[in-house]
């Protein structure tokens, strides 16, 4: 190939000049160059500012000819086309989706080959975004994670997302509902130490995609619902009726296990306003020391042990209970009237959220 390439210089130098920038680039590649060893040999070559931003991750790196790296934009904006103009450009693009955008920033008009080393440039990005995946950072494009979550999204759309959040496609994907005034970055680190983990808000709760989520290991104050499905679209689904179950005694809770108590989460808000239990237990919310006496009894299924909970006596707790009882209407210590309580509580808890 170099002997063509001098052969060709010799009898068109342009000719000779484009074999030279593709088997400069295919070096490159045959070496499994990263972004910021890509973009600066690219600056080299150039003799002039080379630049590279990724759409999904906003991450942006530019490179002066001499190998060192530029304060980077802080975001696709005409102020900052204005600071560093581009005197050339192409996209990046993957399985037919433009994922970013590559430049040169020369001060002059382009060169002849500019064109031609740009596009090299934007082949050679998309490989690397695609073997490497995106910067090992928490937080995430919105847009990406709801391409991943989304119902309506189809399986190669949501394959290629996955891909461009940097998960493997051998790697199942865990989904986790949040709400915290804790950033999510922070909660997924911690989740999920070993990465990789992303995080995005969207709508009235926070999500977060990880390959394995370490539910002991969510701070204090995050209340959080645990997907179980294999399918992304599903989990989230699953792990945003899971938040709903959350109190701040069970802040964390897993779909899978909620079990047939998942159903309440489908009943019509008429009904369970109209139910006498679910009535009752919306009246005895004004009082915060019963209503925190019958959620310890429920949860615990036994006076003692909700005496431990409360830090009380076990005669005290008794005699609330029986109390509670006869506000409600049922007999809380039997069987029966422990699960109509527990059902009615929890249908409760679900009208306010």
């Amino acid at each position: 190939m170099e002997a063509l390439a001098a052969r060709l210089s010799r009898l068109d130098s342009q000719a000779g000049g484009v074999i030279r920038v593709v088997m400069f680039y295919d070096t490159l590649m045959r070496r499994r160059v990263d972004l910021p060893a890509l973009v600066r040999a690219s600056a080299g070559l150039a003799e002039c500012v080379a630049g590279i931003r990724l759409s999904g991750t906003g991450r942006t790196m530019r490179f002066s000819p001499d190998g060192r790296q530029l304060t980077d934009p802080p975001a696709a904006t005409p102020a900052t086309a204005a600071a560093f103009p581009a005197s050339s450009t192409a996209p990046i693009v993957l399985d037919d989706e433009e994922i970013g955008t590559v430049w040169l920033e020369r001060p002059g008009p382009p060169n002849t080959l500019d064109e031609v080393l740009l596009d090299r440039l934007a082949i050679a990005a998309a490989a690397v975004v695609e073997r490497y995946g995106p910067a090992r950072t928490t937080m995430a494009d919105p847009a990406l994670v709801e391409l991943v979550i989304s119902p309506g999204s189809d399986e190669a759309a949501r394959a290629r997302a996955l891909r461009l959040l940097g998960f493997a496609a051998d790697l199942p994907v865990r989904v986790v509902a949040v709400r915290s005034a804790l950033p999510l970055d922070r909660i997924g680190a911690l989740i999920c130490p070993a990465r990789p983990v992303k995080a995005a808000p969207l709508a009235d709760a926070g999500v977060l995609l990880a390959t394995t989520v370490d539910a002991a290991r969510f701070p204090a104050g995050v209340h959080a619902g645990l997907g179980a499905a294999d399918s992304p679209d599903r989990s989230w689904h699953q792990a945003r009726t899971a938040l709903r179950f959350t109190t701040a005694r069970r802040p964390v809770v897993s779909y899978d296990a909620l079990g047939a108590l998942a159903l309440l989460a489908q009943l019509p808000r008429q009904a369970a306003h109209d139910n006498a239990d679910v009535t009752a237990i919306a009246r005895l919310a004004d009082n915060a020391e019963e209503l925190q006496t019958l959620e310890a009894y429920c949860e615990s299924g036994s006076l003692r042990r909700a005496a431990d909970l409360l830090h009380l006596h076990h005669s005290s707790v008794a005699r609330r209970i029986e109390q509670i009882g006869k506000t409600l209407g049922i007999e809380l210590t039997e069987p029966t009237g422990l699960v109509r309580a527990s059902i009615a509580l929890t249908a409760w808890r679900l009208l306010d959220d």
